[in-house]
């Protein structure tokens, strides 16, 4: 089993507290589930951990090793974006061949889910399509630890549950942190969930938690 751990990680844009005292504990095997409302900082959370962003303190831990610099990163945590992540003019096929090892290549060419685009590049693919390839290559890439930022976002219902199943099975192996706005869907596939809301990383157990913080309505 592997740890990945984050502790006292603080940030601030100009004079605003963005994340505060951030604590997250994330293992090979486990899902964690952030929720928060647009602006809240999970973006900045999962860009920090990546290593693409610089916290005023943080400390980032991966077993013994601590992680300083994004390249401390390499082939051990993956970070997928809202924002387009591979050229749209490379076949999904050759995507695949070079972000994942020969054991995980193979695995994604056999999937259903993606045969009937693995000789399309992405500039051929809908917007949801595109999406679902993202996600996949990100997933089954070599790294341990994967960060998703909203990963559901623009696919069918059909694609998303396909996805969290797919999710969950690959979880026995690697840890994710997946951030979204669907407390619902997150609780279904985490194994622990957490409420970024004003600057602080809370933990939560149910939807009546979140019901006391004003994420949920309290008549649902």
């Amino acid at each position: 089993m592997s740890i990945l751990h984050i502790d006292s990680l603080t940030k601030s844009y100009r004079s605003k507290k963005i994340l505060q005292d951030i604590y997250l504990r994330c293992e090979t095997g486990k899902i964690i589930g952030v929720l928060g409302r647009i602006g809240e900082g999970k973006t900045t959370l999962l860009q920090i951990i990546f290593g693409t962003i610089k916290a005023d303190f943080q400390f980032i831990k991966l077993n013994n090793e601590i992680l300083t610099k994004q390249s401390d990163r390499k082939n051990k945590i993956a970070y997928l974006s809202q924002q387009p992540m591979f050229p749209k003019n490379i076949k999904v096929r050759k995507l695949i061949s070079l972000f994942c090892d020969s054991k995980n290549t193979e695995k994604l060419y056999s999937l259903n889910l993606v045969q009937p685009f693995l000789d399309k590049s992405l500039r051929n693919l809908s917007g949801g399509e595109t999406k679902l390839m993202e996600v996949l290559i990100i997933i089954y890439s070599k790294a341990e630890f994967i960060l998703l930022e909203q990963p559901y976002s623009g696919l069918s219902p059909i694609f998303t549950e396909k996805l969290k199943k797919i999710i969950k099975e690959i979880s026995k192996e690697k840890g994710f942190i997946i951030s979204d706005f669907n407390a619902q869907q997150a609780i279904d596939i985490s194994d622990k969930i957490y409420l970024l809301s004003d600057s602080h990383l809370k933990p939560i157990k149910d939807l009546k938690e979140l019901q006391q913080y004003y994420y949920l309505p309290k008549n649902i």
